[in-house]
């Protein structure tokens, strides 16, 4: 074996142009899928960073005649909550969640934090010890004490690492809270997609009392997370669940009755990667696919350095050489430019992922545990020795058929031998332009899909508009007319910036995921039977929101100050309310309220109709969409109705100015700090970067596949070259006796780009059925358009062609400008 390594070395020193050109292809490739396994490896197949991770379920309601989730599935109520801690037996710990968020002030600049409410039985449920101190108990739960425990990161970062922290007081919302424990570095709970929604802190849930009465039977903001009992399976669980959950609704008010509730009980690991599944599958196989044609394009040069070492390979065998000694040195050749191309890949995925990590969408979760553990690195080695076996034993069997006669003569290199040489050669050369007019194809159709997708109009002008959200602390802003005084008062402060066009306040913002479902009823309207709840997307606005949003009057107004407590209660409702309620009527005068039909909520007369505004991505479908004045706001035993609520402590900004978009936010921090210096604003950006955050996974997605789609495209037009070149380098004499004879260079010409054109369209046609045979995995990912589009498929096929051609002529030229009778002299 040593000898047989000196002697491949020996062989790559003399050929550095073959060996560089092997050796950085398999990087790209052996880098690309390494880089994109690590993805996989830390989103889908690394189990969760707690012990006995398969143990851990996911508890949440499933509500029959609703859209929750698209499926009916939803999170759990307060009193859910209650009864399933209470009441299961498969768990040994149990417990609710919810995320918030906090501002932090006392030390340092005040800052809104990332936060969540975690029942007493979560932390026991995930078993991670605390670094630092303890976890809240339950007492400490139930008797709504204000104890916090800190995330590893925050306390580094805020509070420098002092182990003195624990005991201390800090400033939640201007509250109190004690520091009872600091988590260990890299634990996150709950696992949410993206890097900014990461929890930095704990406190204990402690429901309300307004979430666990009447109040909060109908509202489904938290979620529960248990850890099943040894021997007990997730369908037992379930079971157990439904038996509680059907003694639950039991106890329902009247206007619940036509609700049926279902518990599940699933999975907390496919829970956490269930949305990223299909996006992260699709580019594993896509750079897969960039792999493989890179073996293919290493197996032709292999197998061409093969034909042109036959006369070395039949002295070998003449003179006693056996065919396995053949065979292993040609296949060791093969896996040393493997390994050497798997270590640089290696460096490479390294470095686009340090670089790569942070462009990640944000919808994808754990992005933190991506990297190249030692999983990824054993992978890198498995390919990189699958694809110096696989890519060397085909010219390692050619090489051993040679046949010693026929290579020993003159001439003996064009023998049949060498036809069997060329039909491989060309077959592999096919195979790569098929699938990469596969990928190819892909590509075009997401970036068509992507383009369909920034074509749609929002519903609102983002340009020159700035949004921010805040949250105001109880303890200073302690009843309904203080809230009210400090919003007026930041309204008439943004009314005097200069460049000042337009500003108001709302509960939730478009385009930036924000969601809340509210049952509401219509006047005369019959629910037909078996149909899902009426849900709309409940918006508390003030002052010139619709303005400052550009968000267009179809019919009737917008709110005025005359809009206040006492006085008529109006509504605002969108285009799809009006269609869908009073197709071809004025839906002005018409009427509507929150709740279900047996809910005793007073009616709303609806003022105006606005255009549909998406809140996410203008790829998803706008729902039902209702506006109310912040004066008028109806409290319907607190169910069905948005829980972040205006009337509440919380909001956000919108301002539109004429100001360049970095002015425009730093005067409104200046106006938010001049009316209370310690309040933090969160999320300050502007529309369009809301917009464009909401576009990401489909811009990541197409990004991705069309540089694989490049890539693929490059190295399959590489092996027609290759192929072309080697072809006509071996029918030199065939082209000056042709030439001799009277033939013209442009028939010569032709005569290559020929042969170039049949590979590639051969590699087309069967490229294009691989396209339409693929098309079910790309469905989910396009946009209104149809994964069988003409326009992309013929524009893919006639792109791949051209580049075919334009590979072609370089050595059909060579081919055509050759002198015969020094070609023949040579011979």
């Amino acid at each position: 074996m040593v000898h047989d390594l000196k002697f491949v070395f020996r062989q790559l020193r003399k050929s550095p142009g073959f060996s560089a050109m092997a050796i950085v292809m398999l990087a790209l490739g052996i880098g690309a899928t390494t880089a994109i396994f690590s993805i996989v490896e830390g989103v889908l197949l690394r189990p969760l960073p707690f012990p006995e991770p398969t143990r851990l379920v996911v508890l949440a309601d499933h509500l029959q005649g609703t859209d929750f989730g698209g499926n009916g599935e939803s999170g759990v109520t307060g009193p859910d909550i209650v009864a399933y801690t209470r009441d299961t037996h498969s768990f040994s710990s149990l417990g609710g969640y919810q995320q918030t968020g906090y501002e932090l002030s006392g030390k340092g600049e005040p800052e809104v934090l990332s936060a969540a409410r975690l029942g007493s039985g979560v932390f026991p449920a995930l078993r991670v010890a605390p670094l630092l101190g303890r976890t809240f108990t339950q007492q400490e739960d139930q008797r709504h004490e204000r104890v916090v425990v800190l995330s590893y990161e925050l306390w580094q970062s805020r509070f420098h690492g002092d182990a003195g922290v624990v005991g201390s007081t800090i400033q939640l919302d201007r509250n109190p809270y004690v520091v009872i424990g600091v988590m260990p570095r890299g634990f996150e709970f709950p696992l949410v997609p993206g890097q900014l929604n990461q929890s930095q802190l704990w406190v204990p849930l402690s429901l309300q009392p307004d979430e666990v009465g009447n109040g909060g039977q109908a509202s489904w903001n938290f979620q529960m997370v248990g850890r099943l009992l040894p021997g007990v399976s997730p369908a037992q669980a379930q079971q157990d669940a439904e038996r509680v959950a059907e003694q639950t609704m039991r106890g329902y008010p009247a206007f619940m009755s036509s609700l049926h509730i279902s518990a599940l009980v699933h999975s907390l690991q496919e829970d956490t990667v269930a949305a990223a599944r299909p996006m992260v599958r699709t580019l594993f196989l896509a750079v897969v696919v960039v792999l493989l044609i890179a073996c293919a394009n290493l197996a032709g040069l292999l197998l061409v350095r093969a034909i042109r070492k036959r006369r070395e390979i039949a002295v070998r065998l003449a003179l006693g050489a056996q065919a396995p000694a053949i065979l292993r040195q040609t296949v060791l050749e093969s896996l040393v430019l493997s390994t050497a191309g798997g270590a640089l890949g290696l460096l490479l995925a390294g470095v686009a992922l340090r670089v790569g990590t942070g462009l990640l969408p944000e919808t994808l979760p754990r992005v933190q545990g991506i990297g190249l553990d030692w999983q990824v690195v054993a992978f890198a080695l498995l390919i990189s020795a699958a694809t110096g076996v696989l890519c060397g034993l085909a010219p390692a069997f050619a090489a051993m058929r040679t046949r010693v006669n026929d290579a020993l003569k003159e001439g003996g290199r064009t023998g049949s031998a060498g036809s069997g040489h060329a039909r491989l050669r060309s077959a592999l050369v096919i195979a790569e332009v098929a699938v990469a007019l596969v990928l190819l194809t892909a590509s075009g159709l997401l970036l068509r899909s992507f383009e369909k997708m920034r074509e749609v109009n929002p519903g609102f002008r983002p340009d020159h508009t700035v949004a921010a959200s805040y949250g105001l602390p109880e303890k200073q802003y302690t009843t309904q007319a203080q809230v009210d005084a400090f919003s007026k008062e930041l309204l008439r402060r943004l009314q005097e910036l200069p460049g000042y066009q337009a500003a108001g306040l709302t509960t939730l913002l478009p385009a930036t995921g924000s969601n809340s479902n509210s049952a509401f009823v219509v006047d005369g309207y019959v629910q037909p039977k078996g149909s899902p709840l009426n849900l709309g997307w409940p918006s508390q606005v003030m002052g010139d929101y619709f303005q400052a949003m550009g968000i267009p009057l179809l019919r009737g107004r917008f709110f005025t100050e005359a809009d206040k407590a006492g006085s008529q209660l109006v509504v605002i409702v969108n285009q799809k309310v009006a269609e869908r309620f009073w197709p071809g009527q004025d839906p002005i005068g018409k009427r509507l309220r929150w709740g279900m039909q047996e809910t005793p909520t007073p009616w709303m007369t609806v003022v105006g109709e606005v255009g549909n505004v998406k809140q996410g991505s203008p790829d998803q479908d706008t729902s039902d969409q209702l506006y109310q004045p912040v004066s008028q706001m109806v409290a319907s035993f607190g169910t069905f109705v948005s829980s972040s609520m205006l009337s509440g402590n919380s909001g956000n900004i919108a301002l539109r100015s004429a100001l360049p978009p970095e002015q425009m936010e730093n005067a409104l921090r200046s106006v938010v700090h001049a009316i209370d210096p310690q309040l933090a604003l969160s999320q300050v950006q502007t529309m369009e970067h809301a917009i464009s955050d909401s576009e990401a996974p489909r811009r990541f997605n197409t990004a991705l596949i069309s540089a694989f789609a490049a890539a693929a495209v490059l190295l399959a037009i590489l092996g027609i070259y290759s192929v072309i070149a080697f072809s006509a380098a071996l029918r030199t004499q065939e082209m000056a006796i042709r030439m001799a004879l009277g033939s013209q260079r442009s028939g010569v010409l032709g005569l290559v780009l020929v042969s170039g054109m049949k590979l590639a369209g051969v590699g087309c046609a069967i490229g294009l059925l691989g396209a339409v045979a693929a098309a079910h995995l790309l469905r989910s990912f396009l946009f209104e358009l149809s994964p069988f589009d003409p326009l992309v498929l013929s524009l893919a096929a006639a792109s791949v062609l051209l580049l075919s051609i334009a590979a072609s002529l370089l050595p059909a030229r060579r081919a055509a400008s050759i002198d015969p009778m020094r070609a023949l002299r040579s011979e």
